[in-house]
């Protein structure tokens, strides 16, 4: 049965080095850091590689972050993988738990989660499924 997750969470991003800027596009790699509450209380730690564009409104990413922490109440934890794209201010983005990656009591976890950004305010949207849950 799928399982509905939602919340706020923080995010802070530092940049690796400097940027590789060539005609065309400027590639970056960032640290991420996470926060998150609602229904999943954790924190994360990942790195996201960038690519901007000389078109404004169009870049892409690819990022990789560890999750931990309680999910619905579930200790323990699991990676996301994410990948988007922005045509002109148009986003796509697909954020979803890599197979066999959770530990503890999300061992089976698999989902995907979406990011909401209003007024600046980010949240979640995670949609997911477990194994039976733990006695």
């Amino acid at each position: 049965m799928t399982v509905h997750a939602a919340g706020k969470f923080e995010v802070t991003l530092v940049p690796i080095g400097a940027d590789d800027q060539a005609p065309g596009s400027t590639l970056g790699q960032l640290s991420i850091g996470k926060r998150f509450e609602g229904d999943l209380v954790a924190v994360s730690q990942g790195r996201m590689m960038t690519a901007m564009t000389e078109t404004e409104g169009s870049a892409g990413y690819v990022a990789i972050e560890r999750v931990t922490g309680t999910l619905h109440g579930r200790a323990g934890s699991f990676v996301l993988q994410h990948g988007g794209i922005m045509t002109r201010g148009v986003p796509q983005l697909t954020i979803l738990v890599v197979p066999d990656s959770g530990t503890g009591q999300l061992v089976g976890l698999a989902g995907k989660m979406a990011i909401i950004i209003t007024d600046g305010q980010h949240s979640y949207d995670f949609q997911y499924t477990l194994p039976d849950p733990v006695p």
